[in-house]
């Protein structure tokens, strides 16, 4: 699978104790840096479209998990400048909410429904987090089921087009997890390290934060894909 980069919050800032936060001025280099080298950032529904076709030269996944407000204001008009798309993964049940499972750190606005629906007209892929940011293998696998499917049809419903993607909140999945994800009817899934249940339903990304300037970043891009040459779980 071509290289995946995750992102959450662009914007600027005094604290961030969980590093999700990038300043607008280093996204835009980091944008800067990847059209440099030839690549253009495309939304995971375009690159699982393109592996299928046997063709992703050029092409690298941008994800945003969370949804927040930011992604609207600052990110998408940044993408739209470079030629670019994206993923955002929202919570279907925290439109217009606040990123308030956090138990410390800064209250952050989640996007509203209005726009998440502008951001889908730019062409942004909206994707699922689930409905409220739980870790799927702590609880109850009907609640696990619940977060998966319900958060899938809430937003089709909202977005009045299929949802074709699914990131497992915080990285946390299993083989249960990818089960529920593929039979909800998911076209994949987006989890963080590869590991056993890697598949296209948990694809790996690198994550990615403040310091990642380009020689980091480069860095990070060539791991993934020596990484990504191991035979994935065909699942």
């Amino acid at each position: 699978m071509p290289v995946t980069l995750m992102y959450h919050s662009v914007a600027e800032y005094e604290s961030d104790p969980f590093l999700v936060t990038v300043t607008p001025g280093r996204f835009r280099r980091q944008l800067n840096w990847l059209q440099q080298r030839g690549l253009r950032g495309v939304s995971m529904r375009e690159l699982v479209a393109a592996r299928r076709r046997g063709d992703t030269r050029g092409l690298i996944g941008l994800t945003f998990d969370d949804g927040y407000t930011d992604f609207a204001t600052e990110v998408a008009p940044t993408l739209l400048r470079h030629g670019f798309t994206a993923t955002v993964f929202v919570l279907a049940e925290r439109l217009g909410g606040t990123n308030d499972w956090e138990s410390h750190g800064p209250v952050r606005p989640l996007m509203t429904l209005d726009e998440v629906r502008a951001v889908a007209a730019q062409g942004m892929e909206v994707a699922s987090h689930g409905l409220g940011h739980v870790s799927l293998p702590d609880v109850p696998v009907e609640v696990a089921a619940a977060e998966i499917r319900r958060s899938r049809s809430t937003l089709s419903a909202l977005l009045d087009q299929d949802v074709a993607g699914f990131a497992y909140p915080y990285g946390h999945v299993g083989r249960r997890e990818v089960d529920l994800v593929r039979e909800a009817g998911y076209t994949y899934g987006c989890a963080i390290w590869p590991s056993a249940q890697t598949s296209v339903h948990a694809l790996p990304r690198a994550y990615v934060g403040e310091r990642d300037g380009a020689a980091r970043l480069l860095a990070k891009i060539v791991k993934q894909r020596i990484v990504g040459r191991a035979p994935a779980v065909a699942r």
